[in-house]
């Protein structure tokens, strides 16, 4: 049976209860979308007979017992349906980088939280036990290569200690059992016993493994991923995968949502399906009888961090999105924060931008346009470390700085001070004119985005 995208599933699930269920089902991508879709199949294998459902969890499953269960008849009447969540079965040393950035992204997002079980699951590649406290900062370059078969990050590293030291390693940290993965191609290309069903779920998995293309080929296997980053057309999919879950979770309150306020929400929330189901469930208790949704209600119910509306002032300047930046200027002093808040964000943006770009005019290591992530990783970070200038700036996730190194190029030194000089003025008036703040702040901004727009502000 053919790889199907998610939203494939529901017109799939009539027919597979009358051809009868696949014996192997892998539901691969974003967690949260994935147990949905193993929810989905759970219940229409259920529905079409009597089944009894083993639950597994995956950072403490033995993969060898999960086989042998698999491989024997049960003494229990009917199909017997072997769930695994977050199978370590597809941990490779091929996904670990995959791994580590969600962590990253995780972190980085405000949602330190999610990133505990990706590290988990790196330490578990790694072979990496539950001796050190400081299991990331520990590892030499050498050491991190060859445990996880990608460079070392640069920058500080005692973030991810600290999120693995506050969760239980001790289960499964050794990794999989040696030779597993070959007995259960084995177990799937012979085919496993009438009643037995296997139900799979995964963040992330090689789709170059023997494995999966085993699965795919004698059973399904679900899409479940999200396109990541902040383009277009991964946008696009992200806010389509939201607004279904909040419609849907709604629908079950029998309420509905204004455009406005879901836009909105989809703002304050961000990319977390868990969280936009919750803050879904949240809204709708609070409207109470009422069936719609409304902006006031987001705002009494669901908040966002000030320091996540002033990142995304900042991102959208930075990508001269003058309507965006605009609407998130208006939205920060409605919510009550102060324009010298404001003004002291952007001075500090500004001011890296500036030094950054200054970075790249050096003779060397030479910076050229066009450069991508793998060559400023590999070649100019480096290079940039040794020199030994402004040091603190080049720290944190590589990819990370390449895309401030990357907008930083699109600006000329002379144009980034005078906008410094224009906060300068601007908080000059903020302090001791009649003018409204509002006023003074949308002139500021109208200024430097038309520099933007004409080129003036370009390198």
């Amino acid at each position: 049976m053919p790889l199907i995208k998610r939203a494939e599933l529901p017109p799939l699930l009539a027919e597979l209860q009358r051809q009868g269920p696949p014996r192997v089902c892998l539901c691969l991508g974003e967690r949260y979308l994935a147990r949905e879709a193993a929810d989905l199949l759970q219940q229409a294998i259920v529905a079409t007979a009597p089944a009894t459902v083993h639950s597994i969890d995956g950072d403490l499953e033995d993969p060898a017992l999960t086989l042998a269960k698999l491989t024997s008849f049960s003494l229990l009447p009917g199909r017997q349906i072997f769930r695994v969540g977050d199978s370590r079965i597809f941990q490779t040393k091929t996904t670990a980088a995959a791994v580590w950035n969600r962590a990253v992204q995780a972190k980085e997002s405000g949602h330190p939280e999610a990133a505990v079980r990706p590290l988990l699951a790196l330490l578990q590649v790694g072979g990496i036990g539950s001796e050190s406290a400081t299991p990331f900062t520990d590892l030499t370059a050498d050491q991190w290569q060859t445990a996880f078969a990608f460079a070392r990050p640069a920058g500080d590293l005692s973030w991810a200690d600290t999120l693995a030291a506050g969760a239980d390693r001790g289960a499964g940290a050794g990794g999989k059992e040696a030779g597993i993965t070959e007995r259960y191609i084995a177990a799937i290309e012979k085919g496993l016993p009438p009643p037995n069903i296997l139900i799979l779920t995964v963040d992330e998995a090689d789709r170059r493994q023997k494995l999966f293309t085993a699965i795919k080929k004698h059973g399904l296997v679900v899409d479940c991923a999200v396109a990541a980053g902040s383009g277009a057309a991964a946008q696009g999919e992200q806010k389509d995968v939201l607004r279904q879950l909040v419609h849907k979770t709604l629908g079950e309150f029998g309420k509905k949502i204004e455009p406005r306020a879901l836009d909105l929400f989809f703002e304050r929330v961000g990319f977390q399906p868990v969280a936009v189901v919750m803050e879904s469930e949240k809204l709708a208790l609070y409207a109470e009888q009422r069936p719609l949704i409304t902006v006031a209600d987001l705002d009494a119910m669901v908040g966002r961090s000030r320091e996540d509306a002033l990142f995304e002032l900042t991102d959208a300047f930075g990508k001269g999105q003058a309507g965006r930046t605009l609407e998130i200027l208006n939205r920060l002093q409605d919510s009550g924060t102060h324009g010298l808040a404001i003004l002291a964000t952007m001075r500090n943006y500004l001011r890296r931008l500036l030094i950054l770009r200054s970075l790249q005019l050096r003779p060397a290591p030479r910076w050229h346009n066009g450069m991508n992530a793998r060559q400023f990783q590999n070649d100019y970070l480096p290079a940039l470390k040794e020199a030994g200038q402004w040091p603190e700036l080049v720290k944190g996730h590589p990819y990370a700085l390449f895309m401030n190194f990357t907008t930083a190029a699109g600006f000329s030194c002379p144009v980034l001070r005078d906008w410094l000089g224009l906060l300068l003025t601007a908080e000059y008036q903020l302090k001791g004119s009649p003018l409204p703040p509002r006023l003074v702040l949308e002139e500021l901004f109208l200024t430097m985005l038309q520099a933007q727009r004409d080129g003036s502000g370009r390198a």
